[in-house]
């Protein structure tokens, strides 16, 4: 039943004058204007509201539709031809001759990754960007070691800015003299000797970003794997020039050729034919340069040395007595050391250590001041620090010989 005038409550009595009831009734116009603004705000609050959910519906609904989808997998295009484009599985590296849409193949060429689908038809082209196994390497945009932090190895701290820090920082200096600077460093040496700080250093006085990959890490058991991550690692040089490339423990894949027939062995070797291919196809380095670290320089094979590749091969030995020192004193600079340390005599004890061995002693004798809650390290500290690294070496080398 619709109310009438009669049901209406009216804001003002009967008996109240005419300009009382105009006043009363504007008032309530004025609240009822008022109420009737703020429910159109909770109207639009709402409707925005209703429209967000809706939003997520949608993606949901999209999201669970992928998910009962199949899989799509991921290939690389080896070649296209006039009758489609071959593409090579990654994981099994079967290959296939499949077509594609006149528009998708403008976007392809050879080494495209591409997503297929399980009749090996090609559904998208994935970005182009460097491999996401890339992330094996070390990418370090401002490494914070400096040459001050390096003792004990000044000659060939000398030869390796000589060979790579001068051309990034003076290259006019080589095309004045009329010479080419050289193509590579190759550091040797026993391990813990500072080869992966002088590198790191390089790159620091440089501004360079620094690029680290371990050869194991190019050691792939698919065909390909390997040579593929090789090329990756040159792409991303290239973005991030200025750059400085070091390739640790490059015996993995550089070792000398044999005559064994294994899978394994072939791609060792068709790895590293894809870094000599790179290191001699890479002639316009720009702001790149390479070195490489070895602990078995007497495991390489000569191809790698041969001038053009690694035009300086460093030797970086033990550290003397006065390079231990030297190591000491850095490694201790920011330490509270007792004045009864005798730096020589340190030097002495340790006559076997390498940089990296001092450095775990001056850490060991700054445990052993923590034992016996002091804040100051004594000589004792260092004195049975370094019978304990070398207990610990020993044990290590025991089980190292049991189970050679």
């Amino acid at each position: 039943m619709t109310d009438t005038v009669d049901d209406v409550e009216l804001p003002y009595d009967e008996d109240a004058s005419q300009q009382e009831k105009i006043n009363a009734l504007q008032e309530r116009l004025e609240v009822l204007e008022s109420q009737n603004e703020e429910m159109r705000d909770k109207l639009l609050d709402a409707n925005a509201e209703n429209n967000k959910y809706q939003q997520k519906l949608e993606r949901l609904t999209h999201e669970n539709k992928k998910l009962k989808q199949s899989p799509l997998f991921v290939a690389t295009v080896q070649e296209l031809t006039d009758e489609g484009v071959i593409i090579k599985q990654h994981g099994n590296n079967q290959e296939a001759l499949t077509e594609v849409t006149d528009e998708m193949r403008e976007d392809l060429e050879p080494d495209s990754r591409v997503a297929v689908n399980n009749s090996l038809s090609i559904v998208k082209s994935l970005d182009d960007e460097t491999d996401v196994r890339a992330r094996v390497m070390q990418v370090d945009k401002s490494p914070d070691v400096t040459y001050q932090d390096i003792g004990g190895i000044e000659e060939q701290m000398e030869e390796v800015r000589e060979t790579v820090e001068m051309p990034l920082k003076n290259p006019g200096m080589f095309e004045d003299v009329g010479i080419d600077p050289p193509s590579g460093v190759l550091l040797h040496g026993p391990p813990g000797t500072g080869k992966t700080m002088l590198a790191k250093a390089v790159a620091n006085q440089t501004d360079a970003t620094f690029i680290k990959m371990a050869g194991s890490e190019l050691v792939h058991k698919f065909i390909g794997e390997g040579a593929k991550l090789v090329r990756d690692l040159f792409e991303l040089a290239r973005q991030e020039e200025p750059a400085v490339v070091f390739i640790d423990e490059i015996d993995a894949i550089a070792a000398k050729r044999t005559d064994s027939k294994t899978s394994g062995d072939a791609e060792v070797q068709r790895t590293m034919m894809q870094l000599l291919s790179e290191m001699d196809g890479f002639e316009d380095r720009g702001e790149i340069r390479i070195i490489a670290a070895t602990n078995r320089f007497d495991m390489l094979d000569r191809a790698i040395l041969r001038p053009g590749r690694f035009d300086r091969l460093i030797e970086v030995p033990k550290p003397d007595a006065e390079g231990r020192e030297q190591i000491f004193q850095i490694h201790t600079r920011d330490m509270n050391v007792s004045e009864d340390v005798d730096w020589t005599a340190l030097a002495e004890m340790a006559s076997e250590a390498s940089g990296a061995d001092v450095k775990a002693i001056c850490t060991e004798a700054g445990m052993f001041a923590i034992r016996d809650d002091r804040t100051e390290v004594r000589m004792t500290d260092f004195e049975e620090a370094w019978e304990k690294i070398q207990k610990e070496s020993d044990e290590t080398e025991d089980v190292s010989k049991t189970f050679a």
